[in-house]
């Protein structure tokens, strides 16, 4: 597997600078951002060069999506926001040659103009690959869970599938994140192994607390193994929330790297 640290919920203990090196020093080869935008792309890319590390996907500007609010990708009064996030976007993407850019379809707080606002996303999302695909990048979306987020306008894998075939775009793919997946009762082995080719990315981290593999309840070795042989070729982001400091976490990396010695 190609592995990535998701820099946004790990090391946190560190200034977010400083973690491209704790990262390196942990044996990552790549890393992702959620948010990059505080932080002048010039110095991104020296921590990124210094560290001998890429950086392999950001989020788009989700507006007040982390602050509890509805965010921008779905909100029909706010396409003029989301096209100026997806500008911004579109800079740091190129400069950082990230090779998947992911769009948070955000909250419906009003269930009767839910068919409004999943209109407004799927057309968001088809300008998105328009505009970034030419540069070679790949566009994904993620379900979340409704007990962290409820409201959230994507929330399981089959409404991930049936927006990308209704919009049947070749940039257009899931972001899969066995964390939200697994809470809201999918297989994840399942649906990796039958849709591995609609998946652009996938992240995880164990349940129900979002810590590292082996924190909680998930069989991570067969969920690794499940996706070393389901024909998965993207990256897997390690996306938790560390239960200690983050590289004392790293046990299920040991485990991993052992596992394909062994199977070698």
């Amino acid at each position: 597997m190609k592995l990535t640290a998701n820099l946004s919920l790990m090391y946190t203990e560190l200034p977010f600078l400083q973690r491209f090196a704790a990262a390196h020093n942990d044996g990552f080869g790549a890393v992702e951002i959620q948010f990059p935008y505080d932080t002048p792309i010039e110095q991104i890319q020296q921590a990124l060069s210094e560290n001998n590390l890429r950086c392999v996907l950001i989020n788009v500007p989700a507006g007040d999506l982390m602050e509890g609010g509805e965010g921008l990708a779905a909100v029909p009064g706010k396409t003029a926001e989301y096209a100026a996030a997806m500008v911004e976007c579109l800079y740091y993407a190129r400069a950082l040659k990230v090779s998947c850019v992911n769009v948070l379809p955000g909250r419906c707080n009003d269930e009767n103009k839910r068919v409004f606002y999943l209109d407004t996303f799927k057309k968001n999302l088809l300008k998105t690959a328009e505009s970034l695909a030419p540069f070679g990048i790949t566009i994904t979306f993620e379900a979340i869970n409704t007990r962290d987020m409820p409201g959230f306008l994507i929330s399981t894998g089959q409404q991930m599938l049936d927006i990308i075939a209704e919009l049947n775009h070749p940039a257009i793919k899931a972001q899969f994140d066995i964390y939200h997946m697994a809470l809201m009762g999918h297989n994840v082995c399942d649906f990796i192994n039958l849709h591995a080719a609609k998946i652009g990315h996938i992240q995880f981290a164990d349940i129900p607390k979002r810590g590292e593999p082996g924190s909680g309840t998930l069989d991570f070795p067969s969920i690794f193994r499940c996706i070393e042989t389901s024909g998965y070729k993207g990256w897997v982001g390690a996306e938790y929330k560390p239960t200690r400091t983050t590289s004392m976490t790293m046990q299920w990396k040991r485990d991993l790297a052992v596992n394909v010695a062994l199977c070698s």
